[in-house]
């Protein structure tokens, strides 16, 4: 059984996260610099089955795209055309910044833990994948 995968793309720093193959939980995998994104997923699609890689879908609250939807659609069209066999989708990531945040002060994380953009990046990520899988399942029911 595959994993899903889910990235929150940003300019500079792309948080990762990853299913259980049972496609229950979302953990956190790593946060990497944007421009080694595609060196990091060449190596971890080669060693983990991948069945879906979803990627964070920015939006404003006025249900229009933000301005990074410039930079994540080439990424999406290069990332379907290196992997075809893999579907990407993308899914609406808005609030997930500020929902990370809750979920560090909830976690009891010190102030200069939570100005760590790297660890907010990939619990965005988490956050982005986790609400897919509900998605899905409120779908099958």
């Amino acid at each position: 059984m595959g994993r899903f995968l889910a990235l929150d793309y940003g300019t500079k720093r792309t948080g990762i996260a990853v299913s259980d193959t049972l496609k229950i939980i979302a953990n956190g995998l790593t946060t990497v610099p944007t421009h080694t994104l595609f060196d990091y997923l060449k190596t971890y699609l080669e060693r983990e089955n991948v069945e879906r890689i979803i990627v964070g879908l920015p939006k404003q609250m006025n249900n229009e795209y933000s301005e990074n939807m410039k930079h994540i659609l080439p990424f999406v069209k290069k990332l379907k055309a290196l992997y075809p066999d893999i579907p990407v989708e993308m899914y609406d990531e808005r609030f997930t910044s500020a929902l990370a945040q809750k979920t560090m002060i909830d976690a009891g994380l010190k102030k200069k833990d939570r100005q760590n953009k790297a660890l907010v990046d990939e619990i965005s990520a988490v956050i982005i994948l986790q609400s897919y899988m509900e998605s899905l399942r409120l779908q099958n029911k």
